[in-house]
């Protein structure tokens, strides 16, 4: 708004002081130049298109058409990766592993991986991710099991054919171990690229589902393929004797208490250490709690003041298999079978082959699937913009009404807007540039700058029509005199723009403003005059005389 009141108000004024000839003369000057080059030419060919008028729609039905039609050689995408030098290493081992395994066995990837080529530096963190030190990064939640290395490199071109040579070597010598070795991404963080949500109420039943949909994953070619509730854990289950138990004044809780301060030991105390409190724990030395059957040896302190011997109050110790994890989402059980491309494979392309054949799995009863990842990050982003975009196209659709005060001028201005989809589809195409959410927003943008070039030309041409100019010469006078201020406009855009052809993050919606408006503007200037003609029935005979 700030910017249309200083054109309109600034702009007339240092006209009135730069420009020196008069009013009669400059229109003469600038009447001279219309005739000449480009514009001569330009006025030849909107007179043939005029003529052929029904010929001339046609045929931009037909590149309308087909460019639609070339929809399936286009890459679909989400965001773009990140340019940063550096990426991720993340190492699983399974659930319940001791951390110092897991340390020693990530230093040993950490040294190998700092000796490739490229690389100048590592950051290893066992236990746990790193903290959050960029807004697109989401670090992994404590786990004794887990290990994380960001690896520096000195290019960002060097990090594609690193991640295979990283994932290979760990796959190949540590058997038991699962990798993730990816890129940053311009745009949500965290999680995997694909994901099904199965939700349930039975975690045996949610884990079979999601076994499905791994193995369907790797059928198709893809890597890191896990589960977000990872494997299940052993773990000591007394049979306790609850007659004895009641008997003896004791409850579940104390037993349990007992059991964990023979393991894990009980904290006595707080020892400071300068500036540092560290905690005092009491427990029996190792060799006197490493085997199952030490448990039986474990003494509980009774209500009554007495130590009784756990053998009195449980029968016996079972091993069994239970769920380190239950994760919940709304309350409901959610386990999320998760995979990523391999590197240099298209993570929508993948997704697309994955999906029917995972959404053809039977569920049983009160089960759904709902698809997470980039699909569902995707979906989740355009339907905020779907829930908006009527309120504004139907903005623009009443000032276009308001401002001619009639129906067939704008219908004519709206008619022209799916033009940008030539300029668009066969830009990304050529440009080997995927569909992604900024190129969207290109789109809507789009929009609006073709709306005011067709605003410009059938404006001018009510202008003159008015003025009583015979109508086949005003439609023809006008297109040629907005040709300038046209494709001045669309020239400037498309300049301002270049410079981020080289920007992963804004490349696609580049090229779709350049290609979409560029095109767009081009037919504009053929398309408006044409369809003004047919909507108000102006043929040849209305010429100057």
């Amino acid at each position: 708004m700030l910017s249309w009141l200083i054109a309109i108000w600034l702009t007339p004024y240092y006209c009135t002081l730069m420009l020196k000839s008069s009013p009669a003369k400059l229109e003469g000057e600038e009447q001279e130049k219309q005739e000449s080059g480009f514009l001569r030419i330009y006025r030849k060919l909107l007179d043939v298109a005029l003529h052929n008028r029904w010929k001339t729609i046609a045929l931009v039905l037909v590149l309308f058409v087909s460019s639609l039609a070339s929809t399936g050689f286009m890459k679909s995408g989400f965001f773009p990766t990140s340019t940063r030098a550096q990426f991720v290493v993340d190492y699983f081992l399974p659930e319940g592993t001791d951390i110092e395994r897991t340390k020693t066995e990530l230093a040993e990837i950490d040294k190998w991986v700092l000796d490739l080529d490229g690389v100048t530096s590592t950051n290893m963190s066992v236990g746990k991710g790193h903290p959050r030190f960029m807004l697109i990064y989401e670090s992994e939640s404590s786990n004794s099991a887990y290990g994380q290395i960001l690896v520096d490199v000195e290019d960002y071109r060097q990090i594609e054919p690193l991640l295979t040579k990283i994932r290979t070597h760990i796959e190949s010598n540590y058997l038991d171990a699962f990798t993730k070795v990816w890129k940053f991404v311009l745009g949500p963080g965290g999680g995997s690229k694909i994901e099904a949500k199965f939700i349930g109420t039975d975690p045996v039943q949610l884990r079979l589902l999601a076994d499905k949909a791994k193995e369907l994953m790797a059928k198709e070619g893809a890597v890191a393929i896990k589960d977000n509730w990872r494997q299940q854990v052993k773990v000591i289950k007394p049979v306790i004797n609850e007659a004895n138990m009641r008997r003896l004044g004791l409850t579940q809780s104390d037993i349990t208490k007992a059991l964990a301060a023979h393991f894990d030991g009980e904290s006595i105390g707080v020892y400071r250490d300068k500036d540092e409190l560290l905690k005092i724990v009491f427990r029996p030395e190792a060799s006197a709690r490493t085997k199952l059957e030490q448990a039986e040896d474990v003494q509980i302190f009774s209500p009554s003041g007495e130590y009784i011997s756990i053998r009195q109050v449980v029968d016996r110790f079972d091993l069994a298999f239970e769920n380190a994890q239950l994760l919940r989402e709304n309350r409901a059980l959610v386990i999320k079978a998760q995979s990523d491309p391999a590197p240099g494979v298209n993570g929508t392309e993948l997704y697309e082959r994955i999906k029917p054949k995972v959404d053809a799995i039977p569920l049983p009863d009160g089960y759904s699937l709902v698809w997470g990842g980039e699909a569902g990050d995707s979906a989740e982003a355009n339907a905020g913009l779907a829930a908006t975009m009527p309120i504004g196209f139907g903005a623009m659709v009443l000032v276009v009404f308001f401002l001619f005060n009639a129906v067939r001028q704008p219908i004519i201005i709206w008619l022209t807007v799916p033009l940008i989809m030539i300029g668009v589809i066969f830009g990304l195409i050529i440009m080997d540039t995927p569909m992604e959410f900024m190129a969207i927003l290109g789109v809507l943008s789009l929009t609006g700058m073709l709306i005011k070039n067709a605003i410009v030309l059938i404006d001018q041409t009510d202008f003159e029509i008015a003025e009583g100019k015979a109508r086949f010469s005003a439609v023809i006078d006008a297109s040629v005199s907005r040709v300038r201020p046209v494709m001045l406009g669309v020239l400037t855009t498309v300049l301002g723009v270049v410079p981020l052809l080289w920007d992963p993050f804004f490349k696609s919606l580049a090229v779709v403003i350049i290609f979409g408006l560029s095109f767009a503007s081009i037919l504009t200037l053929v398309v408006v005059p044409t369809l003004y003609s047919i909507f108000f029935k102006i043929t040849a005979k209305e010429i100057e005389k």
